[in-house]
Parts: structure tokens; C-alpha cells; sequence
């Protein structure tokens, strides 16, 4: 025994089976009996109007529905009857599922959004008796089946008899099928059974109970994707009321959380990136007091990093919320594992989230490739056994993923599914360590690359593909097709990816990358490290020049400012993906722009001193309402500056009280994210900035002309400017590498000092160093940037300076002093071209593109 407890298996809760077998309409009809007239379901339309029902009026409507759905059976009612659902997220689409579900049927959900040959091969191979749509919806999809309108079903209740339903209560019965990603090449529908899903509900119902005053929940997911099975039944089946929300309202913070706020939602579930983007979202306007209720935040569906975790925690200020990480797969009902946090000091030393325990009635096994147990902190695939299984794949397919279980001793775990994950197990958590084969998570959706990969292949004259994923988990991560063309023929990226476009789901789309040959290594096998060096190398050596995939053409005189920010901007957050051009009348979406990648670009135009709101660039037509939406955030119509600028600053000279708070704001600056220094790490150190301004702190303050900023609300330091008197610079000389900064300085500003600016003290103010608290939100950085910069004038103009110069290394000071405070340019210098003495190039692994500017303001 005592060997055995070392060994890698975890086992959930056990609860007792139900011996009535519950189905999930038969709960469902529980709950309409003992709350009948609660509102069972709510939507609002785009127009403002809304749609309730209650529990005893749903009840009725899908009894009547689920009627008129059994007279499409041929035969007798089987479990495997299929009604396949085309329809988008409104009132009618939980009440046509439950009538589906009463009428003894399992439901298959269609996406609009799916190609046409994806579509097929779903309904070949799942055979449903009918595609419910609704009226008005393009048929052309669909073409060869049986489709029936929701309309038309409706009008067929009105024939039928107030008769109690006749079905089958098979505790096998099928509830569901979904289709996922297959190595294989296509989908492959899995068959979730009601004993399946209710094991989910029930952990759930156990573990996360809905509060007393806790009233509505929100539908938002799509219904393709395993989350929304208990986004759908969790509250609808405990008498909460359900909250449909359409796709346009989820994708739109401005729109979602005050969605969220007005039900006084207390639980939701959402994917990492999603997450990102709101907390993005939250960052950039006043959130003392947003979404105070919403205790249960969810992540499922991707790894949910520690940085996304603390910066949760950060946002919200370790206020009492709980942030919950589960794991999971279609195949085991979406979530098989979970994990709490509920302060920030559990993520202290942490390098990973981890993904916990196995949920009730479930077992967790991890093994090696014999299927041998793997000894605790030993990494191992990850295989699960329990009620969570799904009842395998539609027409038997991957038999060799769901297997006998040779740990079984009770005959309810005689079952296994391989996820085909790694993981171990350290302190009875089980820790997550990746993949064993090709399948990678994009905005919840499980995408294999191997069937992407097999799509290609599919188009004349491609000789080798190999699909990867650049930058996994993150906001910016891309699927890259790496792809040789055949001898004598050509082939290019539009073609292709005008192939895959009518084949491939959207979020399965990748960027398209023609290269000569595919590398490989000794063994054989592809060398992938080299591929995504290839084609960052690519991206690189274009890094920021993202002008070859803009077009200005177009462009009124007055707007070009902007658009020299906006189009490559866009370019960079989509990718260089050689699909279209950016261009005035291009659509942001049909760049390929998406949900979360919109809020990211409106957080990277702030960064750059421009202000739109989320909402006013979603709704966009094209980029040149984005422009005419686009302003200076020095602009008095700015609405950012309402919300930031409620809260004063209040300007100090430097002094020696401020001299802690001042050193750790320039040594985070400059060493986390000065433009120069990154090139220098790891031979600089933190240590190295306290030397430099132990030599300097004196002489900063005797001179009095450097100063801090602080936030009047809390007296907290967030900003700090350190300056000389142009022809009053002491001599520096220092022990450590930052020396080469100094160096480097001196190269570019020397000519410009003694040829072209006045030679006398008390006329040109230098601006030496200048940086930000940590803690500041990108735009607030922006502002207290502005600010500072706004105050060196007033202070030049106090002290009866003529002037400042000033040399600006990263992208947002040489925006602001150029752009929005006029700076004249009085040298460009590219970094990478600088050698020392010596013939050593210390920053020439920077691209091109980064430059410094230098710049003089004069004062009038």
C-alpha cells in the first residue's frame, strides 16, 4: 500500500448513484413544477426588445415542440435518434434543446460559421433526422437534407394533443453530440450520454452551489463548444433564470459588462484569453467598483498562465473572488479536474496553475507509454476513468482512445479515456505539462494541427506542409502553415488560403508561409525549432516596417498622421499573414481581426498616444471610421481622460525623501523595459542602476531640475524625471555594462550638443532619464508620460531655459514628442548600427526599425 499511495493516481469525491436515473428534461420538468412562475429564460434583442419565459410556459411550449419532433421518426425511438441544430443564440435556441431532449432525441449543434465541407462530412456521417434552422437562413449549407423551421415546428404544435410524452428512459440515452478536431484529418463527433452531463451538473451543483440571491445566469458560449452544456442546463435545471447573450454583445466589453452588472451575474465562465482581454478592458477605465457581484470567474478551455492569474488579482485588488481553473476535454464532458484560487499570495513561487483534483466519480491516472503508473512528480499521460467518460465517438471511430481499464476494480471506472496530455502529480495537484501529439487550444476551440495539415495536402501542386503554432498561449499566438510547392508549378499564399478558407472553420485558418524546403534534423524527423525561427527571422527583418502590408491610397492629407499609427498597428496585432493588404476601406474582421485581438489593438493605439473607444472601433465599417473615431489623447474631448484625470497629479522637485521610491521606479523602467538595456541582459543587473544612481542622486537634487509626480488621491510617487542642465553634465564613469549605454549617448547626442545647440549653461534643459511606476495601467502610463513631459516645458519655462533637448528610446516618448508636443527632430539613429571602438556592435540583434530619436522642444 505504501508504494502504491507514491503512485500517480487521483480519485474524486464518490457519491452514491442515483437509482432513478434521472434524465435532463425529467429535472428540468421538476424544476418548472416547483418554480413555475420564475423566468425561466430572457433575451434581448439588438433592437431593445425583450423575450421572457417562465418555467411553467417553457415547460408547455417544449412539450408541444418535443411532439411535433417525434413525428420525423421513421421508427421506433431510439437513443441515436439526432436532430442536428442550425441556429443562432436567442430565446428559441434552450427551448428547441429541450424539446429535442423530451422528445426522447440528442441534438447536434451546427455552426453558420463552418465550411461547407466540414458541414458535409457531419452530416454524412451523423445521419440526423432533420436540420432545424430558422427562417430566412441559408439554405445553401445544408443542401440534400431534411430542413425544417423553427417556424414551421411551431405551427405544427398547433395540431397536436395535449398527450403526455412517450420515451424511453434508457440511462444510456444519448443527450448530445459534439464535434471536435481529429489527427485523423476531419471531425469526430462525440457522444455525450444524460448520465454523462448530470455527473458534471451534479459536482458542480455540489461544489459551486448557487447562492440564495443568486438569480440569473448567463448563456454566452457557442453551442459547438462542450462549455455551453452547463452554461445551459447548470442554472435552468435549478430554477435560475437563463440569460441568452448574443455573440455581438460578448465580443464587446463596453456592451458585456454592463450586461453582466444589469442581471447581477455572480458566476462566468470564460477562456484565458477572453479573460485577458476583459481585465485589458477593466485596465483602462475606472474599475473600483465593476462587477462587485460576480464572484466565480472560470477559465476552461486553455492554460491559464500565473501572470494572467496575478494580474486578475491585481485588477480587482485581492477583492473576495474566486478564480477557478478547469481542465478538461469534450470527451470527458468538458471538465475532469479543477483547481481554486482565492487570493494572491497563493501564486507566490508558483510557475504554473496548477489543474488540481478529478471532480466527483472520477479517477485520474497517470502513465507512461507501456500504461504502466508513473510515481508521483514523474510526468505521465494523463488518463481518465468515471461517469465524466463520453460514450466514445460517432460510428466507433479512434476505438484506441477509450479502452478497458486495467486499474478497474470497480466495475464503474472499467473505462479510460487517453486525453493524450502530460502531467504530474506534486502534493496530490496534478500539474499540467503539455501535449503528447499535435493538438493545441485556440479561444477554447481544440484544434489538431495534423488535420489541418491533411486539408492542405489536399490542394494540386503542394508537395510538404507542416502546420505549427507560434507563441502557444498567447494573446498573439498563430497557426503558421509551412508549405513547399511542387517542381514547375506555382502556387500562392492567396490561393491557398483562399482554398482553406472555404474549408476549414475560422478559427482553424492559418497563415500561409512558402519556403524552399522543410528542415530536419539528424534523426529525420522536422526540425520545428528551425521553421519558427525561419519565419520569425522574416517577421523580424520586417519587424515594425509593417508599411509593405499598408496601403495609404486614399488617405485625406489631415488623417495620414493616424493612419501611420493605425495600419501598422493592425498589421502587427493580426500578423503577417500576406493575406490582403491594410487599407482605408479594409474591415478589421475580414483582416482577420477577432473579439480579443480588437480590445488589444485599441489598448496598443492608446499606448501610442491615440484614444477610441472599444465600442466605437468594433463597430467600425471599415478603417476609415476608425479614423474619423481616432484622437490625440491630448484632445479635450477625450473620454479616457475623464476617468483617469478625476484623480489629480500633484508635481514635486526631487529631494532625498523621495530617493527609495525614485531608484526602484528608474531600475524597473529601465532594466523591464528600456528599448536599449534589453540588448545588454543578462550582463546588466538591477544592482547595476542603484550604482549609477548612488553616483548621480546628489547632484540630481542639487540641481533642481528634476522632479516626481504623484497621484493625489493616494500621495503614491507613479512617475519620476531626472534632468541636467545641457552644459552641466557631470562626467559618469561606471563598473558595470550600463557603461555602453552611456557610451552609445554620448555618439549620437555629442555632434548635435556642440554643433547646433546654444553653448551656454542656463539655456537647454537635458532630459536624462524618465520613468513610470510598474503599477500603471498602459493608459495611464500614456498620461503620466504626457504629464511629465508637458511639466519639463512649464519647469524650462519657470527656470527661463530657451529649451530641451532630449534623446528618445522607446516607441511611445518619440510618439509623443514628435506627434503631440512637437518636437523638432534633430537626428534619427538606427541602434544597430553602432560600434564601439573596439568593433563590438552591443545592440546588433536589434532590428532595423528600433531607433532613437533626437529632439528639441524651443520655448516661445
Amino acid at each position: 500500500m505504501g508504494t502504491l499511495q507514491q503512485q500517480s493516481i487521483l480519485q474524486g469525491q464518490h457519491t452514491g448513484r442515483n437509482q432513478k436515473k434521472d434524465l435532463v428534461h425529467e429535472l428540468f420538468s421538476h424544476a418548472a413544477k416547483s418554480h413555475p412562475n420564475q423566468i425561466a429564460i430572457y433575451y434581448e434583442d439588438d433592437t431593445g426588445q425583450e423575450y421572457k419565459l417562465s418555467f411553467k410556459e417553457l415547460d408547455n411550449i417544449t412539450n408541444q415542440l418535443a411532439r411535433a419532433l417525434q413525428k420525423y421518426e421513421k421508427f421506433e425511438t431510439t437513443s441515436q435518434s439526432l436532430i442536428a441544430v442550425c441556429m443562432k443564440p436567442s430565446h428559441r435556441l434552450p427551448t428547441i434543446l429541450l424539446s429535442i431532449l423530451k422528445a426522447g432525441m440528442a441534438y447536434l449543434p451546427l455552426d453558420v460559421e463552418f465550411p461547407m465541407s466540414r458541414v458535409k462530412h457531419i452530416l454524412e456521417e451523423a445521419q440526423p433526422l432533420i436540420i432545424l434552422v430558422e427562417e430566412g437562413a441559408d439554405l445553401s449549407i445544408h443542401e440534400g437534407a431534411l430542413i425544417v423551421t423553427y417556424e414551421k415546428l411551431l405551427k405544427d404544435t398547433k395540431q397536436e394533443q395535449e398527450n403526455a410524452l412517450q420515451t424511453k428512459e434508457d440511462s444510456n440515452q444519448l443527450a448530445i453530440v459534439l464535434y471536435t478536431s481529429g489527427s485523423t484529418g476531419v471531425p469526430k463527433g462525440v457522444l455525450i450520454p444524460h448520465t454523462t452531463l448530470l455527473n458534471r451538473l451534479q459536482w458542480q451543483w455540489r461544489e459551486f452551489p448557487y447562492a440564495d440571491d443568486e438569480e440569473r445566469c448567463v448563456f454566452k458560449t457557442s453551442l459547438t463548444f462542450v462549455d455551453s452544456v452547463p452554461e445551459i442546463w447548470g442554472p435552468l435545471l435549478q430554477s435560475r433564470t437563463l440569460v441568452i447573450v448574443p455573440k455581438n454583445v460578448t465580443k464587446d466589453p463596453e456592451k458585456f459588462i454592463p450586461l453582466l452588472e444589469k442581471h447581477q451575474i455572480q458566476r462566468l465562465v470564460l477562456v484565458p484569453s477572453l479573460l485577458r482581454s476583459l481585465l485589458m478592458y477593466l485596465d483602462l477605465r475606472d474599475n473600483n467598483n465593476v462587477l462587485g457581484r460576480l464572484k466565480l470567474w472560470i477559465c476552461s478551455g486553455e492554460t491559464l498562465s500565473v501572470a494572467l492569474a496575478d494580474q486578475f488579482f491585481a485588477t480587482f485588488d485581492n477583492k473576495d473572488k474566486i478564480l477557478a481553473n478547469f481542465y478538461g476535454s469534450t470527451e470527458i464532458m468538458g471538465d475532469v479536474t479543477y483547481y481554486l484560487l482565492n487570493k494572491r499570495a497563493q501564486l507566490q513561487g508558483m510557475k504554473k496553475v496548477p489543474i488540481g483534483k478529478p471532480i466527483d466519480n472520477c479517477i485520474i491516472y497517470l502513465v507512461n507509454k507501456d500504461m504502466r503508473l508513473v510515481p508521483q512528480g514523474e510526468v505521465g499521460e494523463l488518463i481518465v476513468a468515471g461517469r465524466n467518460l463520453a460514450a466514445g465517438y460517432i460510428r466507433e471511430r479512434d476505438t484506441h482512445k477509450f479502452l478497458d481499464n486495467p486499474y478497474a476494480i470497480d466495475p464503474e471506472y472499467s473505462k479510460i479515456f487517453r486525453t493524450g496530455d502530460y502531467a504530474k502529480i506534486v502534493k496530490e495537484l496534478i500539474i499540467y505539462e503539455g501535449r503528447i501529439d499535435s493538438q493545441i487550444k485556440i479561444r477554447g476551440h481544440r484544434v489538431d494541427l495534423t488535420e489541418v495539415e491533411k486539408v492542405i495536402t489536399r490542394i494540386s501542386n503542394i508537395d510538404k506542409v507542416v502546420v505549427l503554432c507560434h507563441k502557444p498561449g498567447e494573446l498573439s499566438q498563430a497557426l503558421i502553415a509551412f508549405v513547399t510547392i511542387m517542381d514547375g508549378t506555382n502556387l500562392s499564399n492567396l490561393e491557398i488560403e483562399d482554398f482553406l478558407q472555404r474549408t476549414l472553420a475560422p478559427y482553424m485558418l492559418p497563415q500561409v508561409f512558402i519556403i524552399d524546403h522543410i528542415p530536419l534534423l539528424t534523426n529525420g524527423k522536422t526540425d520545428r525549432q528551425t521553421l519558427l525561427q525561419k519565419y520569425e527571422s522574416s517577421y523580424s527583418n520586417n519587424e515594425d516596417d509593417f508599411s509593405t502590408n499598408c496601403d495609404y491610397s486614399g488617405v485625406p492629407n489631415q488623417d495620414l498622421a493616424k493612419a501611420y499609427i493605425l495600419f501598422p498597428t493592425i498589421a502587427s496585432v493580426i500578423g503577417r499573414s500576406g493575406r490582403v493588404l491594410v487599407t482605408l476601406h479594409s474591415n478589421f474582421y475580414e483582416l482577420g481581426g477577432n473579439s480579443l485581438n480588437s480590445i488589444y489593438t485599441v489598448t496598443k493605439l492608446r499606448d501610442q498616444g491615440y484614444q477610441i473607444g472599444i465600442t466605437d472601433f468594433i463597430t467600425a465599417k471599415n478603417l476609415a471610421d476608425v479614423l474619423n473615431r481616432m484622437k490625440l489623447m491630448s484632445s479635450d474631448e477625450e473620454p479616457l481622460k475623464e476617468t483617469i484625470d478625476q484623480k489629480p497629479y500633484v508635481f514635486e522637485s526631487l529631494s532625498d525623501c523621495h530617493k527609495e521610491d525614485a531608484i526602484e521606479i528608474i531600475t524597473e523602467s529601465f532594466y523591464s523595459k528600456a528599448d536599449l538595456e534589453q540588448w545588454l541582459i543578462p550582463d546588466i543587473t538591477k544592482g547595476d542602476y542603484r550604482e549609477l544612481m548612488e553616483i548621480m542622486w546628489e547632484f540630481y537634487v542639487e540641481k533642481d531640475l528634476s522632479f516626481v509626480i504623484k497621484s493625489a488621491q493616494s500621495s503614491k510617487i507613479i512617475g519620476v524625471a531626472l534632468n541636467f542642465d545641457l552644459w552641466d553634465e557631470p562626467a559618469v564613469v561606471l563598473k558595470s555594462k550600463l557603461m555602453i549605454i552611456f557610451d552609445f549617448l554620448e555618439y549620437v547626442e555629442g555632434p548635435i550638443r556642440d554643433c547646433k545647440l546654444p553653448k551656454n549653461k542656463g539655456q537647454i534643459i537635458h532630459i536624462s532619464m524618465m520613468g513610470t511606476n510598474i503599477d500603471l495601467s498602459p493608459a495611464e502610463n500614456v498620461l503620466v508620460m504626457k504629464h511629465m513631459e508637458e511639466y519639463c516645458l512649464q519647469l524650462a519655462k519657470q527656470k527661463e531655459y530657451m529649451g530641451i533637448f532630449t534623446t528618445n528610446t522607446s516607441p511611445l516618448t518619440q510618439q509623443l514628442g514628435t506627434d503631440v508636443l512637437g518636437y523638432e527632430t534633430m537626428q534619427i539613429y538606427q541602434v544597430n548600427k553602432y560600434e564601439t571602438p573596439e568593433g563590438y556592435k552591443p545592440f546588433g540583434k536589434a532590428p532595423d526599425s528600433q531607433v532613437v530619436i533626437c529632439a528639441l522642444k524651443m520655448i516661445n
